[in-house]
Order: structure tokens, then C-alpha cells, then sequence
């Protein structure tokens, strides 16, 4: 496993990719971040340390906005615009798979189709804003039009588990709230939060994406 920067010029000013590549890769799964925190959240790290262990390639991108050291998020098109910008700078043999927390899940889910990705990887899928389930972004998860696994915290107040159709493919991190963070007496510790994070993604990349032969 290696891990390298690049520099990316994006329509609306500089990200950055942070590339943890595997060895023999069976999939590369690019990841953005979401509209506060950066690349370096419990998840993504998590998934960029083990993944590239398991032959599979994770490469983070960081939002201008967030290199240019502003509190919050651009508009969602100026998103889904860098992150193309990003994808495009990718040299990949393998399969890709998009995807992102929150606001990163979202961009991967409307910009799926147009990157050529094989696969949707949605982590803390933003359903709604908290307490406005009425205001549904499902049709955004739909739009992908690939494989998408959907994981998501047991107390999301942005989308519990339960508010999702039940033909969406979905990993479920107990007790989780929308960080998949864990309460200290809660079911499982966050050590194994992050472990279920993990291998639920593997084995869906496995069956889904790597095993089906999507990009023959």
C-alpha cells in the first residue's frame, strides 16, 4: 500500500486527491467528504487505512472549499462540478465505485452515472434535513442507476435505517448516530463500528462490483 497527493484544478478553484492505492487492485472507490468535516473523518479514514490491504484502491477528495479554508459547503453543483474534476485526473484499470459521507454521498449519487462508476458507495446519506422528512432526497439515491450500498448510523436524524425503501441495499452500524458515532454504553463499541463500516463495504464490493463482471 502507497499513498500519494495530487493537486487538482477544479472549475471552482484547487482540490486535492489523497491516494491510498492497493497493490493488485479489483476496484478503486473514490470518496468525498462531507459539508463541514474533511477527508480525515472517522469513516473515510477507516476505510482508506483497511480497504488498500484488502486489493482495493481508496482515493479521497478534498472540496476547494475546503482547502480554501471555509466553514461550509459551496452549492451542491459546484460539488458535483470538482468532484468530476477530480474523477477525470484518476488514471484506473479497475472498476470505480463513487461515493461519499453526507453531502460527498449525495454528489456521488447524482454524479454516478456521468463518471462511468460501476458502483455508489453512500455513507451517512443525507435522507432529509434533521426533523423535515418531508423534504425527501431519495430521488437523488435513485438517480445513481448503478450498484449503491447505503450505510447508514442506527440514530441518524438526517435518515434512520427504517425511513429507506426496502430494496436499498443498506449495512446498518448499531447505535450510530449520522458520524457513526457510537454511545459509550451503546450496543457495540466504536472500534467495531468502524469494523462493520469496513467489511460491509469489502463484501459488497466483492459481490457487487469486483465478482459480476460490470467492467468487462
Amino acid at each position: 500500500m502507497t499513498r500519494s497527493d495530487l493537486l487538482v484544478d477544479t472549475p471552482h478553484g484547487e482540490g486535492r486527491l489523497v491516494i491510498d492505492r492497493a497493490r493488485r487492485p479489483i476496484a478503486t472507490v473514490l470518496l468525498g467528504h462531507g459539508a463541514g468535516a474533511g477527508i480525515d473523518t472517522r469513516d473515510l479514514e477507516a476505510l482508506a487505512s483497511v480497504l488498500p490491504r484488502n486489493d482495493v484502491t481508496v482515493v479521497r477528495f478534498e472540496q476547494p472549499w475546503k482547502r480554501a479554508g471555509r466553514k461550509v459547503a459551496t452549492a451542491p453543483a459546484t460539488l458535483d462540478a470538482a468532484l468530476v474534476a477530480g474523477a477525470d485526473r484518476l488514471r484506473t484499470r479497475t472498476p470505480l465505485v463513487v461515493g461519499g459521507r453526507s453531502a460527498g454521498a449525495r454528489s456521488a449519487a447524482r454524479t454516478a452515472k456521468r463518471l462511468g462508476a460501476v458502483g455508489c458507495l453512500a455513507l451517512a446519506f443525507p435522507l432529509h434535513p434533521p426533523g423535515r422528512p418531508e423534504k425527501s432526497r431519495l430521488d437523488e439515491l435513485r438517480r445513481t442507476r448503478v450498484a449503491t450500498l447505503v450505510v447508514q448510523g442506527e440514530r441518524d436524524t438526517m435518515g434512520a435505517p427504517d425511513e429507506f425503501p426496502a430494496d436499498v441495499d443498506m449495512a446498518v452500524i448499531p447505535g450510530g448516530d449520522h458520524g457513526f458515532k457510537v454511545p459509550a454504553r451503546g450496543p457495540v463499541t466504536q472500534e467495531v463500528a468502524l469494523e462493520i463500516l469496513v467489511e460491509s463495504t469489502l463484501e459488497w464490493i466483492v459481490r457487487e462490483i469486483a465478482g459480476n463482471g460490470a467492467w468487462g
